[in-house]
């Protein structure tokens, strides 16, 4: 019974299902409707595409945040955590970056612990030393946080490490306040103990103390005054035996203990005069009485004797009478730093308080704990050069560009004392000036105005900051040579005495230099040094001050020299290298004469294969002008050389990749952004890249490549003009075709620079997409593709062109997806369809139509930088950084870089012809005009934005939506948000974008601009026909051409649809009505020639001109009007014709230009450029107007600032304005 029930319930269910697939196959034949499935799945069908791309990006970051994890970063990430580990920081130090020491396992007792603990410190101490002293010679830190961190480097006979007063800063007061606590209290000698060990450095603190105050007694006392002070250290030891301390001395008295022996440090710490000596004699005796009537609480008959003579000693004068002044430099440094252990009552838990000191000093002791290569002896480690590229960009500052100021009366100089406000008063304390001291002073004194100079020029991304902190590894090797000349067997005995750790004079050792020397060299190819030498630029005398300054320093140039032959005169060219005599003159050391000019291709490879035969060693590291370092990762150099030596997979490694920190995050939000989003692919994405995919390539300059083998293999740049533009990606590819390996090491980093303005980044992205543009036309990636298994393939393929590719396709997703809703829209098939699904059921159906993804693609591609924040900053911090970020509007940045990436990659793709953009790499200070925004983003960004409002408009006047505006809003937010991102993102982030004067000086020089008709020679930034030229140049071929003009037929698809929409054709369907509105369009068109007549063939008829184009006006009002009241032509249906025929007119624009020759012949090209005026200023105009509103708000302009810049500058520049009072610029 059951089976007759169910199988004709199963036949009838079947039948059902069939009939209603046929039923939707008929509508689709039956109405031709292939469009329709078009537009309904195919916006499904890329976010397929685009989900690969997005679970790669997800699931690699996770990878990369277990990876790091693993490898322990971020485990001392705050001040906190560098304080509590600080005594671990010694032996690792020993273990990781210290050469190997025998016998440093093998010890068991505590009195051989210590021992241990003393070597290590020792070891230790010189290097920490200099990593402060170059923290204070950078200005990061003050002279009295310098004191408080520096380490005692020799600890005589002590038994304990004295550890650097940061940490046992207030201790001391903390332990009395317990003691005197414990009296009141009746605490026993234990619970007094563990009350004080609870924290480690009071406990170390209180030990020093102890020991430090016998030292230095036994070593100023005569005989009886040193018997009085043994007395004293015997009965205290006894009672710490018996546990009895708070029974045979009275510690409430401590204090006055304290603060007899504070001014007895106080008076010793000085220059001896007769004076301080009596008042020395008076603060010891003064100690005596204390400690005799008030503190000791002991039975002194045990010895009797000891205590008899004292008193007579005293009573007759002679105790204490003679001390012995302290005089030897050790003695001294205990003195004074027991004075400020016993003085400093403030906590010292924020020391360093410099943010930038501090994430050095954090990054630095993680990586003790990370694991790397065992080092070895500099006399054994590779050799090495370091090689940057210079063209002619910033060398140092000079006085004038200092005291420059800008529109806003804003110079430099101001900006960076605001930025850096701290940093500017530790370079004030440190050329000997009071913080109150006026620029124009220090500008009168030639020292001070050179100091000046640099300490500006270190804060820029300058060649100066660049040779500086490259020659951190000559100055590392040198010292690490000098600390090394005492060898292993003689270690125990050397750390007792002070010779093994006295590094002063260790950069005059003349071993210690010639070591370096050999295995450092540093190479700065300048290629037109020679030229600049000529003609007298200050870059090349700022390039030979930085030689003088550092003798190690050499320049690579390209030398010009025209000689005459047979009466003929012709050039010759040669590769020299210079370096500064003693004299302060270029010395030639090399000259290499050349086949011929050497700059075929692109100009930084060309730079670096002119030069790289001076280079020498075993490895190369390729720097960037805009880069830094810093002298405690030099330290690591010799670590990271030996990962050559080590196995990574099946091959030794041939390029090493290195992390970078960028170090412009400070200066602006952009900038933060940029340093944000750079920091998260240059630590946690190459960190993947590298292991486990085996697809990291070479991304920029901080690489270090084995030099043989790459010399000997086609070198370390490509140089092919155009196709290698982004010439360091071609490094990797070349060392991966030829089986080489690449690896990232994470334990060591370098400086870089980033663009800090918005108009710099654009053009910095766009130079980089349309690089990965033509790495897509490469044959490198061609064979790359061939050669590679296919996970490796994949995952090359995501990490170097698929990136971009995906970027393009979200913005092309966003297209197909509205242009389906229009087509829906207009056709009226999306009601139908819509009450089909809801009818059937149909959630899949319903889900396409309801398709919105910019929202969730952007969520989960913030992954890999939430992690990379949560591992390095922790969970805390990570959020606060990630909602900090969302309030300056990091959201609206990103979505425009989308734009940015997706149309320089986009056109290098249609036509070839990526070229390399100069970014300019200065301080982004200055208003950008309107008219300069405009040129630079009008048609990567405001063309494609206006598209997708027009499309979003025509979904909202005739799309179905069951939920109304509600509905409409969730499922286009998305695409909103990125419309008006790219229309204003510029003008957003634009310094004093919103200022009433600036708008109004901002709108004068853009319509100037507009009209401008230029001529042979202008530029296009003085003339917008100029311009207009400049942006159609890159269409070349006729491939070009086809590719533009089947692009250009999508708009019109608008008119094409809204015709049949409007109420005045009713019901009828016919192409006559398509027909009529192209007349009308004709119509259109010759009316806006007529009145866009050339004035100049019209000076002969001007009354005729003005008749006709009045005429003209007239009729054409005069039509509209008939047609209004004759027809069913309405108002919504004159603002749908302007919809309609807007985006037409672009389409027949866009075509036009791209087959410009063939316009020009037919003499249209006149009439063209006229159109495309009129284009460009409806555009701008409607860009402009928004601006101009919010411009009348005064608040708007205070927020912008605020959200753009930090608080200093924000607060700053708001004084300079009122403080400029009557500027006419301001």
């Amino acid at each position: 019974m059951v089976k007759n029930i169910g199988v004709p319930n199963l036949i009838s269910h079947f039948h059902h299902r069939c009939c209603l697939i046929f039923k939707l196959l008929s509508f689709i034949a039956d109405n031709h409707n292939t469009l329709t499935v078009a537009s309904l799945w195919a916006p499904v069908v890329a976010i397929y595409l685009l989900d690969i791309h997005v679970f790669y990006t997800i699931i690699s970051a996770v990878w990369g945040f277990l990876l790091g994890a693993r490898d322990r970063l971020g485990e001392i990430r705050s001040l906190e955590a560098l304080h509590t580990l600080f005594e671990q920081f010694p032996g690792a130090f020993v273990d990781t970056l210290h050469v190997p020491l025998p016998n440093r396992t093998r010890r068991s007792s505590y009195s051989q612990d210590v021992e241990k603990n003393k070597v290590d410190a020792a070891r230790f101490a010189p290097f920490w030393n200099e990593i402060i002293k170059n923290l204070r010679e950078e200005d990061y830190i003050t002279n009295l946080e310098m004191e408080l961190l520096l380490m005692p480097k020799y600890f005589g006979n002590l038994p304990l490490v004295q550890w650097p007063l940061f940490l046992l800063a207030s201790k001391i007061f903390l332990a009395k306040d317990i003691a005197v606590e414990s009296t009141q209290s009746r605490d026993s000698h234990d619970e007094l103990w563990e009350r004080i060990s609870r924290d480690d450095y009071m406990k170390y603190a209180v030990q020093e103390c102890y020991h430090v105050i016998k030292l230095i007694l036994i070593k100023i006392l005569d005989d009886e005054g040193r018997m009085w002070v043994e007395r004293i250290y015997e009965d205290i030891n006894v009672s710490i035996e018996r546990k009895s301390i708070h029974v045979d001395f009275d510690l409430s008295k401590l204090p006055l203990v304290i603060s007899r022996v504070t001014a007895l440090m106080g008076l010793l710490k000085e220059v001896e005069t007769p004076e301080y000596e009596n008042g020395a004699v008076k603060a010891v005796q003064d100690l005596y009485d204390v400690v005799r009537h008030d503190v000791l609480s002991t039975n002194m008959r045990d010895s009797y004797e000891t205590w008899n003579a004292l008193s007579k000693a005293r009573i007759e004068g002679r105790l204490f009478a003679k001390l012995k002044w302290p005089k030897d430099a050790e003695l001294k440094a205990q003195v004074k730093r027991l004075f400020s252990l016993l003085t400093i009552k403030d906590s010292a838990s924020n020391v360093p308080r410099n943010l930038e000191a501090q994430r050095r000093l954090e990054f630095f002791t993680n990586s003790l704990f990370m694991e790397m290569p065992v080092a070895k002896p500099v006399r054994e480690m590779l050799s090495f050069s370091v090689f940057t590229p210079y063209y002619s960009e910033t060398v140092l500052y000079s006085k004038a560009e200092l005291q420059e100021k800008n529109e806003d009366g804003i110079s430099l100089l101001f900006y960076l004392q605001k930025i850096y406000p701290d940093e500017w008063k530790n370079f004030l304390a440190r050329i000997g000036r009071d913080e109150n001291t006026p620029d124009s002073e220090l500008l009168r004194n030639l020292n001070d105005t050179l100091e000046l100079r640099f300490w500006v020029s270190y804060r820029g991304q300058t060649l100066a900051r660049t040779v500086r902190g490259m020659m951190y590894y000559r100055k590392a090797l040198m010292l690490q040579t000098y600390l090394e000349r005492i060898t292993s067997e003689d270690l125990e005995a050397a750390v007792s005495s002070n010779d093994a750790t006295d590094t002063r004079g260790f950069e005059l050792s003349p071993e210690a230099r010639a070591q370096a020397d050999l295995k450092f060299t540093y190479v700065v190819t300048c290629q037109i040094y020679g030229k600049q030498k000529e003609e007298q630029k200050p870059e090349a005398a700022d390039i030979a001050l930085l030689m003088q300054r550092n003798e190690a320093l050499r320049v690579a140039f390209i030398d010009e020299v025209e000689n005459l032959k047979d009466g003929i005169s012709h050039k010759e060219f040669y590769s020299k290298l210079v370096k500064a005599d003693i004299n302060g003159k270029d010395k030639e050391i090399y000259s290499i004469k050349l086949p011929g000019n050497p700059k075929l291709g692109e100009g930084i490879p060309e730079n670096q294969n002119h030069a790289i035969i001076f280079t020498r060693g075993n490895a190369v590291q390729t720097i960037d002008m805009n880069q830094d370092n810093y002298f405690e990762e030099a330290l690591k150099m010799r670590n990271l050389l030996e990962e050559f030596h080590r196995h990574h997979g099946i091959r030794f490694p041939t390029i090493l990749g290195v992390r970078e920190h960028v170090f412009t995050g400070s200066v602006s939000s952009l900038a933060s952004f940029m340093s944000n989003q750079e920091s998260s692919f240059v630590t946690l994405g190459q960190r993947v890249l590298a292991n486990p995919l085996k697809v990291r390539m070479h991304y920029g300059h901080p690489d270090v490549f084995d030099r043989v083998f790459h010399i000997t293999r086609g070198g370390i740049s490509k140089a092919s003009r155009v196709i290698n533009i982004s010439e360091d990606i071609y490094s990797g590819f070349n060392s991966t075709l030829r089986q080489g390996n690449i690896t990232h090491h994470e334990y060591i980093q370098v400086g870089k620079g980033r663009d800090v303005g918005l108009n710099q980044i654009a053009l910095f992205e766009g130079k980089v997409a349309g690089g990965n543009g033509e790495q897509v036309l490469s044959r490198d990636v061609y064979r790359l593709g061939q050669l590679l298994d296919f996970f490796r393939m994949m995952s090359f393929y995501f990490t170097t062109v698929g990136f971009y590719f995906c970027t393009m396709l979200t913005v092309l997703t966003v297209y197909i997806f509205l242009y389906g809703k229009a087509y829906l829209a207009l056709s009226g098939v999306g009601e139908v369809i819509q009450v089909q699904a809801q009818i059937m059921k149909n959630t899949a159906l319903s889900a396409a139509l309801n398709t919105q993804f910019l929202f969730q693609i952007g969520i989960f591609t913030a992954v890999p930088m939430v992690l990379g924040f949560i591992l390095e900053q922790g969970f805390f911090r990570a959020i606060v950084s990630f909602v900090t970020m969302q309030f300056q509007l990091c959201t609206v940045f990103f979505t425009f870089s989308l734009g940015t990436r997706t149309h320089y990659f986009g056109r290098t793709i249609l036509h070839g012809g990526a070229r390399y953009q100069a970014t300019g790499r200065g301080f982004v200070v200055r208003h950008i005009k309107f008219s300069e925004n405009y040129r630079i983003y009008s048609r990567s960004h405001f063309v494609k934005g206006f598209e997708v409002v027009l499309l979003l408009i025509v979904y909202l006047a005739y799309g179905y939506n069951e939920g109304g505006a509600l509905s409409y809003l969730l499922l286009t937010i998305s695409s909103w948000f990125m419309a008006l991102s790219w229309l204003f993102a510029p003008y957003l982030f634009n310094p004093s974008g919103f200022e009433w004067q600036k708008v109004v000086e901002d709108f004068k020089d853009w319509t100037n601009w507009l009209l401008y008709r230029g001529g042979i020679g202008v530029k296009g930034a003085e003339s917008w026909e100029a311009w207009w030229d400049e942006e159609l140049a890159h269409i070349r071929t006729l491939g070009g051409r086809i590719a533009e003009t089947i692009l250009s037929l999508r708009f019109f698809i608008f008119q094409y649809g809204i015709v049949y929409k409007l109420h005045v054709q009713g019901e009828n369907t016919s192409l006559t009505v398509y027909g009529l509105s192209w007349m009308v369009l004709a119509v259109l068109i010759i009316l806006f020639k007529v009145f866009t007549f050339s004035q100049k063939m019209s000076v002969n008829f001007q009354l005729l001109l003005r008749f006709i184009q009045g005429l003209s006006f007239l009729v054409a009002l005069a039509g509209l009007v008939i047609a209004v009241v004759l027809t069913n032509l309405s108002l919504p249906d004159v603002f749908a014709c302007i919809l309609a025929f807007v985006p037409t007119g672009w389409g027949i624009l866009s075509i036009a230009a791209a087959w410009k020759p063939y316009v020009k012949k037919l003499g249209l090209w006149k009439s063209i450029r006229s159109l495309g005026r009129l284009y460009d200023a409806g555009m701008g105009m409607l860009i402009f107007i928004p601006v101009a509103f919010v411009s009348w708000f005064p608040f708007v302009s205070t927020f912008q600032t605020r959200l753009m810049f930090n608080q200093a500058f924000s607060r700053g520049l708001e004084i300079s304005l009122i403080l400029a009072g009557n500027n006419p610029n301001s």
